[in-house]
């Protein structure tokens, strides 16, 4: 599961005219709505986060745009700075009694602009990767703006603030066969620009779909 513990203020602003905020809401639809009608076995799939279900992951993108500054420190003061223990606390907190109360609150958290002390472009970044740990397992595709998946592609091979990505793809050369993205030199990694994001946040499935000499390089550090 993603651990966001940038503390920057900064707010980058969304690309090709799409704000942040409303890429991020758009997405949180987009996923409601593929997650309506599942049955209470498909809610139990395993997810691509490692001890979680569909269902987990949902209630931690509920929680992560219900937590605001305040809340987030406060929780993390009290989880002792254990951050691991605060997401998995938070998440309990959103969870329901049912899958469908899971959901539920989730519709309820579409729109919120909410968040912990994060860049907006990791807000972006949670829903959509988050969206893939559970849509992928499921079966569901879904066709996510070549400007938005571009955004967060340079975000996460450009930083090791969150997720390490930098140092993951480093001394590879990544480029998308669907949109402008490129970065790097070495050995080739190439493939849709979803697939190279989601392997460099550690989705070693997403290896799969990619290819090119640097391809094993990049699952062997996943």
């Amino acid at each position: 599961m993603a651990l966001f513990r940038d503390r920057s203020n900064a707010v980058p602003s969304g690309t090709a005219g799409r704000p942040t905020w409303t890429a991020v809401h758009a997405e949180r639809a987009a996923l409601a709505a593929d997650l309506t009608g599942l049955t209470d076995e498909q809610w139990a799939t395993p997810s691509l986060c490692p001890g979680l279900s569909v269902r987990d992951v949902l209630a931690h993108l509920t929680a992560g745009a219900s937590l605001n500054p305040l809340r987030w420190f406060a929780g993390v003061v009290r989880c002792r700075f254990d951050f691991d223990k605060q997401v998995k606390m938070r998440l309990a907190e959103q969870l329901g009694a049912t899958p469908a109360e899971t959901l539920a609150r989730f519709r309820g958290v579409v729109h919120s602009t909410t968040a912990p002390p994060l860049p907006k472009v990791a807000m972006l970044g949670e829903i959509v990767v988050h969206g893939e740990d559970i849509r992928r397992p499921l079966g569901i595709d879904h066709d996510y703006p070549i400007e938005l998946v571009t955004q967060l592609a340079t975000f996460y091979t450009s930083s090791d603030l969150m997720l390490v990505g930098k140092t993951r793809v480093a001394g590879l050369r990544l480029v998308a066969t669907d949109g402008p993205f490129a970065t790097g030199v070495g050995p080739l990694v190439s493939g849709t620009t979803l697939a190279i994001t989601m392997a460099t946040t550690g989705r070693v499935g997403y290896c799969d779909d990619l290819t090119g000499d640097g391809v094993e390089t990049l699952r062997a550090r996943s």
